[in-house]
């Protein structure tokens, strides 16, 4: 490679190069906007950061009184880069004053110190790129080929493409201390579509090592992860759980202690009606780290997609979410302690909708209550039945409705006549990529 090939657009050959500053001295000459920028960025780094300027702006006077900067309050000469004891690591002018600039980054140079200058890129020694920050420590440096402007444009676009997970997140090495390095991430999926995965939930997934996933996640999304990355499906259907619950804490413990990173991707959100929270207590208790992603919960995203508002001017601003799971009592309890025109949104209760409407009629609900039950929110199988709470049961059992359902008792349910379907956002996703 000849150094025309690595020239930045100054003429001059450039090697791309990160610092470790974290407790080195390095000097801000200037005390403007640009001065504070930099000033900002070498703590970030953990550097000893000084300034020397006559008058700080406002940033940069915040960054003095947090006692992270100290200051010097006069002009600087060339004489300032001779530090006793000791020497800069690092050297950066802004005044504004090109003979100044240009007079410390010559004494700098002349003592073997790297300079930036923020007047002339062709006449610095080193050169801040425009930086994009991802998770889990990734940076990526940008030269612009002397285009400061060209660097911040290519700088934000790849910033995009980390904060959604576009590009590949997953370390290629393990840390050095592995056993101590694995961590579990409770990600909430959503209902299903994979546009409703959150952009942290994303991130994670483009991080782990292992995915251990439930039934109702938005597992399209498993596709786009390398194929090293262990996936472990343990989904659940009605009445039939091939891996329990104790089992899974026990995978997620397991591969954590491996030094994986492992991320628990769930439907809905994790701490509604997921087990997240017995999950998370289950890693602590065996020294884990735990993350919790939150993610839209089916509760109340399934009805929307129906055109159901949960609580509406007017009508109701009571919700009550409850699994119909463990039977029509405990639907019964959470109803009978709520305000008498709550909506109530009842999850896995399909089995059982004949018996939990007998007993809620039973408890004192109005039998001509409307009720919804949804199948397959978000997705293009998606399915509204709606009647009333005396003659739901029977009407879902005609309509052959399948599960998972979710079921919203209330005044509200009226409102779906007006509003239909709001599922477009997803049906256009998932054309995209390609989903049914």
């Amino acid at each position: 490679m000849t150094p025309a090939e690595t020239m930045d657009g100054t003429g001059t050959a450039r090697y791309p190069l990160l610092l470790d500053l974290i407790d080195r001295p390095a000097l801000v000459v200037g005390g403007g906007p640009v001065a504070a920028r930099r000033a900002a960025g070498l703590l970030r780094a953990g550097a000893l950061v000084h300034v020397i300027a006559p008058a700080l702006c406002e940033d940069l006077a915040e960054l003095v009184d947090d006692s992270a900067v100290t200051w010097t309050p006069r002009d600087a000469t060339a004489s300032d880069v001779n530090r006793d004891p000791g020497r800069w690591w690092l050297v950066h002018t802004a005044t504004g004053d090109s003979e100044v600039d240009a007079a410390i980054a010559q004494r700098a140079d002349e003592l073997g110190i790297w300079c930036v200058r923020a007047d002339s890129a062709a006449h610095s020694t080193a050169h801040a790129p425009a930086v994009a920050q991802g998770p889990d420590g990734i940076q990526v440096a940008v030269s612009g080929g002397g285009d400061p402007g060209r660097a911040r444009a290519i700088r934000d676009s790849l910033a995009d493409l980390l904060a959604t997970g576009t590009l590949p997140l997953r370390r290629s090495r393990r840390r050095r201390s592995s056993a101590s390095s694995g961590r579990v991430v409770l990600v909430g999926g959503g209902p299903g579509d994979p546009g409703l995965l959150t952009v942290s939930g994303r991130q994670w997934l483009m991080q782990a090592d292992v995915v251990v996933a439930d039934r109702l996640a938005p597992t399209s999304i498993l596709g786009e992860l390398g194929s090293d990355v262990q996936i472990i499906d343990v989904g659940k259907t009605a009445g039939y759980h091939p891996i329990p619950q104790e089992a899974i804490n026990e995978l997620l413990v397991e591969h954590a202690r491996a030094g994986s990173t492992v991320v628990r991707l769930k439907g809905g959100d994790p701490f509604v009606l997921g087990r997240g929270g017995e999950e998370a207590l289950h890693c602590r208790a065996h020294g884990i780290p735990v993350v919790v992603v939150p993610g839209v919960t089916s509760a109340i995203s399934v009805p929307a997609a129906a055109g159901i508002p949960v609580t509406h001017r007017g009508i109701t601003t009571s919700l009550v979410v409850a699994s119909a799971h463990a039977g029509a009592g405990q639907v019964v309890e959470a109803a009978r302690t709520a305000p008498h025109d709550a909506t109530l949104v009842l999850l896995m209760g399909l089995s059982g909708l004949a018996g939990t409407a007998d007993e809620l009629i039973a408890s004192g609900r109005d039998p001509r209550v409307p009720v919804a039950v949804i199948s397959a929110g978000w997705t293009s199988r998606q399915r509204t039945v709606t009647g009333v709470l005396a003659t739901i049961a029977a009407d879902v059992t005609a309509a052959k409705l399948p599960g998972p359902v979710v079921i919203v008792v209330g005044e509200v349910v009226g409102l779906r006549a007006r509003l239909g379907d709001l599922t477009g956002a997803a049906r256009i996703h998932n054309a995209f990529v390609g989903q049914p």
